[in-house]
């Protein structure tokens, strides 16, 4: 029976091929698809393969396994690790069981490993390695719930014992054991479960506070399974490279939920750092990145540019004149000149295909860029090359809820609300969506969901507009928006990512609130400035020596002099200091998906803000040297 919102809308149950959950759709398609590839991982340097046919045994056996262990509907099963095969037969092998999902960062300390585990009542725990366990066994004394853990890889814990803590392949033992006896018990629990069963949760960074366990239903996942438009759908011969933690919600859309749906083969990359090396070898055809990815692959091709002879960077520049004024045409609507139509397919010929090989997207039929805002510049170098990026928009608490067409190319917007996704536009300018695809609250915390969740709307915490076609243009955070001394309304993330278009740069965060100018902490882009570096017979010894070269203060100096001439003056970025700690994932100023947190960024260099004020207000300075550490 179709249930009904707050604010009455009927609910409506989606189904793919007669089946309504996450579970049901598993059994189905994993006997169907058999022998087919379901995913592959490295092992030893060579690509492994798995079939749908071992995928449905593995999670079987983990079902069976957990079970008996005393598994009940609706109790929590928690997975510590980097993406891996285990961590996907574990994640089905839970929900077959009944068991609601909760992923939890492998960057996570223990203190926050404690919390999760705690908030949601984790009976049982899967953990990748020796490093994730210790995190547990730090904090094991206060969480006495925990029934069983068990880890994935036996490197440096042969000769470990302990009552709790056992292998993975103890648990497919015990499973494979049980269901040879017991064999349909499994069939018939997951034929009892309901749409509105809550399948996985997914925890917020917390940045604001402490962190809110968004409760995803398996309704939710169904919804998304069938909302892409039909031009952006997955098919069987497919293939995904995954390199975000599948505890991220987008990463589990992209790479867990669709391809279940559709049969795509998902690619599970050796570590975020080899994701450039993955995409060469596999050229996948789908390709899903956070604007990091992105921007990391243009700075390739300009730091290879810039190493060329003179031939080759001519050839270039020629092959991006004629892509730029193309893309300039699908901008605009129009198509292309004659001319320019029949010079593109020569510069693609003999430019463009060669750089497309070199980044391995030489495959790709639909790129997409989610999860952070991505610069309008970077997006027309690609339309350039002859790779429309799509954008899409959504929260853990949304899912993807707008997405560019197919054909349309308008940067600076995130596309189209998604069939049966509402968006709307609060007087403040709050960006407001409610659809069948959205979570079904935060786990313990009734009032934080009563304000984020109003009338059935969700209240996203983002400002943007509608366009006349209904294209949606995200403005920033609520939180994030800078209101200068002078009483400007400033939008930092254009600027930032504008910055981010450097070759050089990484990432910023750009400061100004209630001060008379802004300023900037900025990060750089590690290879291209050693390379730079080299190049130019810089010296240096490590990260923070180079961070402190009065040449590299004037590179930044002249990257961020090139972006102020895009802004009017108010915006313009007066002053930065650089960040000259290398930082990584395992860093509490940086996301799973590699982007600074403006809040802590801001906190933890208190003092190197203070200093850029501390000189005055005057407009930057004509000696790039005064903004060195």
């Amino acid at each position: 029976m179709p249930t009904l919102r707050p604010d009455h809308r009927e609910l409506m149950i989606h189904r793919i091929d007669g089946c309504d959950t996450t579970p049901k759709l598993f059994l189905k398609k994993a006997l169907e698809r058999g022998e087919r590839i379901a995913l592959r991982e490295k092992d030893m340097g060579v690509w492994q393969s798995y079939s749908w046919r071992h995928f449905h045994a593995r999670a079987m056996q983990i079902a069976y396994g957990l079970r008996a262990l005393g598994l009940q509907r609706g109790d929590a099963v928690a997975i510590l690790g980097e993406d891996c095969k285990e961590w996907i037969w574990a994640d089905m092998g839970a929900m077959l069981a009944g068991g609601v999902v909760c992923g939890i960062y492998p960057t996570s300390q223990p203190p926050q490993v404690r919390f999760c585990l705690e908030d949601c009542r984790a009976r049982v725990l899967f953990v990748e390695n020796e490093e994730q366990l210790d995190k547990y066994l730090e904090v094991r004394d206060e969480l006495p719930g925990i029934l069983a853990v068990y880890y994935f890889d036996r490197k440096g814990l042969r000769g470990f014992t302990d009552p709790l803590v056992h292998p993975i392949e103890a648990l497919y033992d015990s499973g494979e054991a049980i269901w040879a006896h017991e064999g349909g018990a499994i069939e018939s629990l997951v034929a009892a479960g309901l749409p509105d069963d809550p399948a996985v949760i997914v925890y917020t960074s917390g940045t604001t506070g402490r962190p809110k366990g968004a409760l995803i239903p398996h309704r939710a996942l169904m919804f998304q399974m069938t909302a892409a438009p039909e031009h952006f759908r997955l098919g069987p011969d497919d293939e995904l490279l995954t390199y975000l933690p599948l505890c991220h919600l987008a990463e589990r859309l992209f790479s867990l939920t669709l391809p279940l749906a559709t049969g795509a083969t998902i690619n599970l990359a050796e570590s975020p750092a080899a994701v450039p090396m993955n995409l060469r070898e596999l050229s996948p055809t789908v390709i899903f990145g956070v604007p990091r990815i992105w921007e990391k692959s243009y700075s390739r091709v300009v730091t290879l540019m810039s190493e060329a002879g003179w031939l080759g960077r001519r050839l270039y520049a020629a092959a991006l004149a004629v892509g730029t004024r193309r893309a300039q045409a699908l901008v605009e609507g129009r198509a292309p000149a004659a001319l320019d139509a029949l010079l593109f397919r020569l510069a693609d010929r003999f430019v463009f295909r060669n750089i497309k090989e070199l980044l391995g997207l030489d495959r790709a039929r639909f790129m997409v860029s989610g999860a952070a805002p991505i610069s309008d510049s970077l997006l027309r170098w690609y339309l350039a090359l002859g790779l429309p990026i799509a954008e899409l928009y959504g929260q853990t608490e949304t899912g993807i809820a707008t997405i560019t067409q197919r054909g349309e190319f308008k940067p600076g917007t995130v596309g189209r609300p998604l069939p049966g996704v509402d968006v709307r536009i609060a007087e403040n300018g709050e960006i407001l969506v409610r659809s069948d695809g959205q979570f079904a609250g935060y786990l313990n915390q009734p009032e934080t969901t009563a304000q984020t969740v109003v009338d059935g709307w969700i209240h996203t915490g983002d400002v943007g507009r509608l366009d006349a076609d209904g294209s949606l243009r995200i403005t920033d955070r609520i939180k994030d928006i800078i209101i200068t001394a002078g009483g400007k309304n400033i939008t930092p993330s254009l600027i930032e990512n504008e910055l981010k278009y450097s070759a050089y740069i990484s990432d910023s965060v750009v400061i100004g609130d209630r001060r008379s100018f802004l300023t900037a902490l900025i990060m750089l882009d590690k290879e291209n400035v050693e390379h730079h570096a080299q190049a130019q017979g810089i010296p240096f010894t490590d990260y923070r020596s180079l961070c402190a070269r009065p040449e590299i203060v004037a590179l930044i100096d002249s990257e961020l002099a090139r972006v102020n001439t895009r802004f009017s003056s108010v915006e313009q970025v007066k002053r930065f200091r650089l960040i000259d700690v290398l930082l990584t994932a395992d860093d509490e100023e940086l996301t799973p998906t590699m982007k600074l947190k403006r809040n802590i960024v801001s906190q933890k260099y208190r003092a190197l803000i203070d200093e850029m004020y501390a000189a005055g207000t005057s407009a930057r300075p004509a000696d790039p040297q005064e903004k060195a550490r």
